[in-house]
Order: C-alpha cells, then structure tokens, then sequence
C-alpha cells in the first residue's frame, strides 16, 4: 500500500448526496442486517471481528449504538480497551486482546482495540521504533491467525473526522448536560497532540494493510453509520450463508 495522507481524505459525505435518502437507505441496511446476522448465527461457520479505530469524540459510541443495537445481543459483543490493568500490563500487549475475539457464529466489536499499543503508546513515548515495528509484526500475524484458523473476517474501520469538528464535540462535553458524562479532564491536553496521532495512525494503516482499513468520513453521522453498515452488509452477503437443516 502506497503512503496515505489523512489530511488529504476527506472526513464529510460528498456535497450532492441526499441525506435523507440515506437515512431511507440505512433503515432498510439495518433490516438486512438482522436477517444476516441470525444466518451467522444459525449456520455457526463464521464469525466477524469489527475493530473501530479513531480519535477521541469520532463517534466509536454512536456508530456502535446506531449500527448494532438492532440485532440480536446473543450474537453481538462490545469490548472497550482502556488503559490496560496492572494485570494486563503483566502479559504481552496481545493477552488481553487474544481473550476476546469471536467465537463461530458471533460478531465482536473492539472499540479502540490492539491497534492502541502502536498508537497512544507512541505519542506518548512509552514505546521505542523498534518495539513498535514488534509490535506491527505481531499485529499482522495476529490478525492472520484469526482469519486462517478460525474462519474470522475482520473489518478495520478508521473513523476520520476533522480537527475542528472534534474540537467542537469535545467542547459539547462541557456544555451539554447529557454529554458531561464523557469529559475526561485530559480531553484538550490529547487533542493539541493531533499532529502526533495523526502519524502513527498513517503508520498503523500503511503497515498493518494485510487486511485492508476502511477510511470512514465521520464529521456527518448520518453518513459514517450508513458506510460501515453498508460494508458490513455487503461482508456478510458475500458469506453466501444458508440456515441448516433440522437436526437428526
């Protein structure tokens, strides 16, 4: 894959497309999406890992809430990767990640995943070049041992919005009383570090591609919900499941 500039993508929808007949469009998206998932469930053959990347107030919360919350919670799980235990930090950076990937016939969300111990990591200087290209190497061999040994299909999704909309989002956390809840103190203090998350994040794409990234405009929700179900649509299409047959 050829070097990517974020700065260069654009984080909106294109200006002539009709909101609301995307919003038509998504509805149905999501009915479809029911209907597959109780197939992946029912034929117990695959299983689906959707890790969703992105900076703070991207809408990693809303897009799983928007996209997901309409199926059967049997068969979907969420898992948000904070700063790591003392427990975890006595393992390898995989340990805690390795625990919760898909079962056969589910569907895992990682909301921030294994891709935060190249990123956060490196910002802050808590790893050096050469343990971060480790890091890269174990990554993609993970992410290759899940697809080959498991039948899991991973979908990597970037959430890409723009420095000033999450500015405003972030400002929305001190203003609105429904939001408060999410403000963290160090909010502005990582957000004046974008330059720095914005390289690593190019690095993480360039060199963790075996399994492609979907570079997904997030500065319109509307928009951002309707890409990622309609890739994760298209996904479980192409499993071209069937229900089994009645048990003898």
């Amino acid at each position: 894959m050829s070097k990517i500039k974020l700065s260069k993508i654009a984080t909106r929808a294109p200006e002539k497309l009709d909101k609301e007949k995307i919003k038509e469009e998504f509805a149905t998206i999501l009915k479809e999406l029911d209907e597959l998932q109780n197939l992946l469930y029912a034929s117990n053959k695959h299983s689906i890992l959707i890790v969703v990347q992105g900076m703070d107030a991207s809408g990693k919360d809303g897009l799983t809430r928007d996209v997901f919350t309409s199926m059967n919670p049997q068969g979907v799980n969420v898992t948000s990767f904070k700063e790591p235990t003392a427990e975890e930090l006595s393992h390898d950076f995989l340990w805690r990640i390795h625990q919760n990937v898909p079962a056969k016939r589910m569907i895992q969300i990682f909301n921030r995943s294994h891709y935060e111990d190249i990123l956060i990591t490196r910002v802050h200087g808590l790893i050096d070049d050469k343990t971060a290209k480790m890091r890269i190497n174990a990554i993609n061999a993970f992410e290759k041992i899940l697809v080959e040994d498991n039948n899991t299909t991973i979908l990597k999704f970037y959430l890409h919005v723009s420095h000033n909309e999450q500015q405003e989002r972030l400002k929305e956390r001190l203003e609105k009383p429904q939001k408060m809840w999410k403000y963290n103190v160090n909010d502005f203090a990582e957000s004046d570090k974008w330059k720095a998350y914005m390289k690593y994040y190019e690095e993480a794409i360039e060199h963790c591609n075996d399994i492609p990234w979907h570079i997904i405009p997030s500065d319109q929700n509307w928009y951002k919900s309707y890409l990622v179900a309609t890739i994760l649509r298209d996904t479980m299409k192409g499993f071209k499941m069937k229900y089994p047959g009645m048990k003898k």
